[in-house]
């Protein structure tokens, strides 16, 4: 019989659970091909209301004034006659234009106030939040006039008093201040859907992108 010590192998076959062996895929993207879609910013609802809060009240503010202290009175020259402060009664659009059809135009205002509201929950936008706040501020102060100011209901005048280049409109027109935030968040609406950005915050480039990156993912499927 040997007397040499005998040496027995380690034992390879211990089970090791599975958790403890580290997966050098477990780190790695599932489709490292396929770039991960752009995150959408924030909701931008609050500066809608912001941006119109604020210029429906400066409208409301600058139409008391000027009613208060400037009707039936003669124009007032201002920044070297580039400017003309008087008092009309408007009963048609912004500029004076469509006369006679305030209700209308009242239930006009209305609907898009309506239609800002409704999209405003989408909005990703801070350009486009900006834009439509100015155009609802715009729309909301003249909506105001025509159902407190005379005659009422629905059939109030709009308080106009800045008239352009001269006086009494024959320069340009004559408007106000929520004329003025209609027609700008209007042009900014257009500029940006022209520059190709969306109201949800995403732009032609992005949407570009993400149909890429789905017709990637679909392939791979």
């Amino acid at each position: 019989m040997s007397t040499e010590p005998s040496h027995s192998e380690p034992d390879t076959d211990i089970d090791v659970p599975a958790e403890a062996v580290p997966d050098p895929e477990a780190d790695a993207p599932e489709n490292p091909e396929v770039p991960a879609k752009p995150l959408l910013p924030k909701r931008r609802v609050g500066w809608v209301f912001a941006v119109a809060v604020v210029f429906w009240a400066i409208d409301l503010v600058t139409k008391n004034l000027v009613t208060a202290n400037l009707e039936g009175k003669e124009p007032v020259r201002i920044l070297g006659g580039l400017i003309y402060l008087q008092v009309i009664r408007n009963p048609g659009a912004a500029f004076s234009m469509a006369t006679g059809m305030t209700w209308v135009l009242a239930l006009v205002a209305l609907a898009v106030i309506i239609a800002i509201i409704w999209l405003s929950r989408r909005l990703r936008s801070i350009g486009w939040a900006i834009g439509l706040g100015l155009v609802l501020a715009g729309a909301t102060g003249n909506l105001t006039d025509r159902i407190f100011r005379a005659p009422g209901g629905l059939q109030g005048h709009v308080v106009d008093f800045i008239s352009a280049f001269a006086p009494n409109g024959k320069g340009f027109a004559i408007f106000n201040i929520a004329d003025s935030a209609i027609c700008v968040g209007g042009a900014l609406i257009v500029l940006l859907s022209l520059l190709g950005k969306d109201y949800d915050g995403t732009s032609t480039k992005d949407k570009k992108l993400e149909k890429t990156i789905d017709k990637a993912q679909e392939e791979q499927a």
